[in-house]
C-alpha cells in the first residue's frame, strides 16, 4: 500500500465517519483510530451556583423575601449550631430500634455523641463541640444531609 492509497483510505474513513479501521494484506498491517470529536461539557447544575446580589439587576418594585428552607432556619440568638462535617445520611440512633443518642431538652457535654452520619458505608459519630442543652433537632432520621448543614441547635451552658 503506497502513500496515495493510504491518504485516500483516511479520507474515506473521515467521510463515512468511521472511528476505527484495521486492514491486513499479507505482511502489511494498517490500523487507523480517529479521536472522538470533543463533546461540549454539560452546563453545571444551577442549584449549586452562588448568586451574588451585586450581579442581580435592580428591580423598581420591591420583591418579597423568599422563605428560607426549614433546614436553613436562622439560629436564635445565643444558640450554637452543630453542623455536619461530611455529606451522608443522618441517623439519630446507633441502630434501628435503639433509643436516639440525644433528644430535645437533653443536657450534653463536649465530646458526647449526638448522631451518626453514614458516608460510603462508614458510620461517623458526630460529637458535640459545646456543653449545653439540645434546643432543636433540625433534621429527621434517615435524611440525606450536606456538608455544613446544621443538625442541632444547642443553648450553651453558662
Amino acid at each position: 500500500m503506497n502513500q496515495k492509497e493510504l491518504k485516500e483510505l483516511i479520507e474515506f474513513l473521515i467521510e463515512k465517519d468511521i472511528a476505527e479501521f484495521e486492514l491486513e494484506r499479507g505482511d502489511v498491517k494498517v490500523k487507523i483510530k480517529r479521536a472522538a470529536e470533543p463533546v461540549a461539557a454539560p452546563m453545571p447544575d444551577s442549584r449549586y451556583m452562588a448568586v451574588h446580589p451585586a450581579a442581580a439587576p435592580a428591580s423598581p418594585a420591591p420583591v418579597p423575601a423568599a422563605t428560607p428552607p426549614a433546614t436553613a432556619a436562622e439560629p436564635e440568638q445565643g444558640l450554637h449550631g452543630v453542623r455536619s462535617p461530611i455529606v451522608g445520611t443522618f441517623y439519630e440512633a446507633p441502630s434501628p430500634g435503639a433509643p436516639p443518642f440525644v433528644k430535645i431538652g437533653d443536657r450534653v457535654e463536649v465530646g458526647q455523641v449526638l448522631c451518626i452520619v453514614e458516608a460510603m458505608k462508614l458510620m461517623n459519630e458526630i460529637e458535640c463541640d459545646v456543653a449545653g442543652e439540645i434546643v432543636k433537632k433540625l433534621v429527621t432520621n434517615g435524611q440525606p444531609i450536606e456538608y455544613g448543614q446544621e443538625l442541632f441547635a444547642i443553648r450553651p451552658a453558662k
